[in-house]
């Protein structure tokens, strides 16, 4: 009886062993469910090599922007000037580049670990499709209560793509100018010539000037009286032009040979002679300051009159 019992146990247990369920959950499942995780990771592993060299090859680009910038203006050979320059476009492109490859990255793993997951759930016998519809739904919802965190994540992804501005230019935003401290996907960190630190959304900014792409241009206006000799007092500007971009601390930081463009405007009491003299980027405040004090004093020792107040006397009614 006893040996009975036993091998109807034995008999009853291989079969329940080599069940299509059994087997299905103790050694086909587990087996897809490895092989989903090895693709997911191998996906994942090379995703994120192909971006990294991507990157790599992009930072390692041999810069030529900066460079073909100086000789098209004139200055071919510059020296510190357009070396200076050229250094200045590469850690820009370097660090827009890094940022956009760990963007990238973050939205490979996402991708890569979502769909892992899915097809995890749909071995296990789980339907998916309510799921997703009900993570549509939840989506939803939160991008209506989140939109404007989406709008600033978008605004961030497409400034950085676009390379609008980075770490250390000075840009105007509308209500705000100063210079950048910090960039981020959702945040832009500004300080102002009083030393105000602004945080900025980026899905708040409609229009960026940036005063330090490239290169930037120096504009001085000078007045003189309406009194003055036309021909003298241009002269007496281009004098101290020339002389000022021949300083050492002037000259390594200007691109091209200064333009003096005459009168520019005619005022009540005054007419403005400008100058123009393109220079590195933010620069150019610094060549204003001292083209235009060297600009005083030759007009000074010229005996160019400047425009001065006129008080006019009506008299007294008889």
């Amino acid at each position: 009886m006893n040996e009975t019992v036993r091998n109807l146990d034995a008999t009853t247990a291989a079969s329940w062993i080599t069940s299509e369920e059994v087997q299905s959950w103790l050694v086909h499942k587990p087996l897809e469910i490895l092989g989903t995780l090895l693709v997911a990771l191998i996906l994942h592993w090379a995703l994120r090599k192909l971006i990294a060299k991507a990157a790599d090859i992009n930072i390692n680009k041999k810069p030529t922007r900066a460079l073909s910038l100086v000789r098209s203006r004139g200055k071919e050979g510059t020296g510190r000037a357009a070396q200076a320059l050229s250094d200045t476009q590469e850690q820009r492109r370097q660090a827009r580049v890094r940022t956009l490859a760990a963007v990238g990255k973050s939205a490979a793993a996402i991708f890569v670990w979502v769909w892992a997951a899915l097809a995890i759930l749909t071995t296990l016998g789980t339907n998916v499709t309510p799921l997703i519809a009900s993570a549509g739904v939840v989506g939803v919802a939160l991008g209506f209560g989140a939109q404007s965190l989406v709008k600033d994540f978008l605004s961030g992804i497409f400034m950085l793509i676009e390379d609008q501005y980075g770490v250390g230019d000075t840009i105007d935003v509308g209500e705000i100018t100063g210079t950048v401290e910090d960039v981020s996907l959702r945040l832009t960190t500004l300080r102002d010539v009083n030393g105000t630190q602004w945080f900025v959304r980026n899905g708040e900014i409609l229009r960026v000037g940036n005063f330090s792409q490239e290169y930037a241009v120096a504009l001085i206006n000078t007045p003189v009286a309406l009194s003055a000799n036309t021909d003298e007092a241009i002269a007496a500007v281009k004098r101290a032009v020339e002389a000022a971009v021949k300083e050492p601390a002037i000259a390594d930081v200007i691109l091209d040979e200064p333009t003096v463009d005459g009168i520019n405007a005619i005022k009540v009491d005054h007419m403005l002679i400008r100058t123009r003299i393109t220079t590195l980027p933010d620069q150019q405040w610094f060549v204003e300051r001292e083209v235009g004090a060297a600009i005083l004093d030759e007009m000074q020792a010229s005996g160019i009159p400047y425009p001065r107040p006129h008080r006019v006397d009506y008299g007294s009614e008889a």
